[in-house]
């Protein structure tokens, strides 16, 4: 079997370097920068115990390489950019797999409408992708958490193969049948992460990300969407992933943070708070604070504003 990894940043980079790192046969695709770096010099992977360079086949797309029978198809971009993604690589890839290795709960959906055989999997991960060419994952003892599961529900060979690949390859993973439940769960503390983004670090900054988490919990309440609870997500993590130090390389901020601070232009708050939004509307359920937040990540990240570049009191008006 062969793991496909498309979106190396650091949640692809790292499940594509840690499978590698187990003897796996692993293709990164990227783009750009990353991608000319990945092909000359190799992936740079950087974790708590140290740093090493890994010689991955990488690939721009579906075309550079020739798909094959057993091939795996994991999905680790961002969610604004996974309609794209898969539109390019379903006309090579008739009947492969594909795992969403992705926050929200929208990705599996659009796969969906173009394979047939779609997993999803939760990420709990600590990681960063900001220069060219580097991972830096932060987790231990495991790198990070990710049960999958056949989308919408249940397990099967494949998805019990998967985890136990990756439970051997520095991951917490299991084959869970009701993998959406895991994922909205972390949904909800997902919605801070516009918060984090828009203001940094300011501790005051928590009360609005509780805020949205509130309205999220109404919304999918209203919706009838079932979550897992703090406590079982705590209970089941326990100490397998926690937060290293790694000398020199700080973790600033989260994926959101990330899509800032590299200026890509795009962030996720459509399909993260926006999740909310829209159920919020198809429900009956206010959600001002979300809706806010959706609203200002967007504007911030097509004016390319950076990181901490508002204040709480400035968001807390707006709403």
């Amino acid at each position: 079997m062969r793991y496909i990894i498309i979106g190396a940043g650091g949640i692809g980079g790292t499940i594509g370097a840690r499978l590698h790192q187990s003897g796996h046969d692993v293709v990164l695709s990227a783009r750009g920068s990353h991608l000319a770096a990945l092909r000359s010099t190799g992936l740079r992977f950087v974790t708590p115990n140290g740093s090493e360079t890994l010689r991955i086949p990488a690939v721009g797309g579906p075309a550079d390489l020739e798909l094959r029978e057993g091939d795996v198809l994991v999905v680790a971009t961002k969610t604004q950019d996974t309609a794209a993604a898969l539109s390019a690589w379903a006309p090579h890839a008739d009947g492969l797999p594909v795992v969403c290795a992705q926050n929200a709960v929208e990705n599996e959906r659009l796969a969906l409408r173009l394979f047939a055989d779609v997993y999803g999997m939760l990420v709990w991960m600590p990681a960063l992708h900001l220069e060219p060419g580097t991972i830096v994952a932060y987790g231990t003892p495991a790198s990070g958490m990710l049960p999958v599961g056949r989308y919408p529900q249940g397990v099967d060979k494949l998805s019990e193969t998967i985890a136990a690949d990756l439970d051997r390859s520095g991951f917490a993973s299991w084959a869970d049948p009701a993998i959406m439940r895991w994922k909205y769960g972390k949904l909800l503390g997902n919605l801070g992460n516009a918060v984090e983004a828009l203001v940094g670090p300011d501790p005051a900054g928590l009360d609005l990300a509780r805020r949205a988490r509130e309205e999220g919990l109404a919304a999918l309440a209203a919706a009838g969407v079932e979550v897992t609870t703090p406590e079982e997500e705590r209970a089941r993590r326990g100490r397998l992933v926690e937060h290293g130090e790694i000398e020199g390389v700080p973790r600033p901020g989260g994926s959101s943070w990330q899509s800032l601070a590299k200026g890509s232009g795009t962030i996720e708050a459509d399909y993260l708070n926006g999740e909310i939004v829209l159920l919020g509307r198809l429900h009956g359920v206010a959600t001002p604070v979300n809706a806010m937040l959706q609203r200002e990540a967007n504007h911030a990240a097509h004016a390319s504003r950076p990181p901490g570049s508002s204040s709480v009191g400035e968001l807390t008006a707006l709403i």
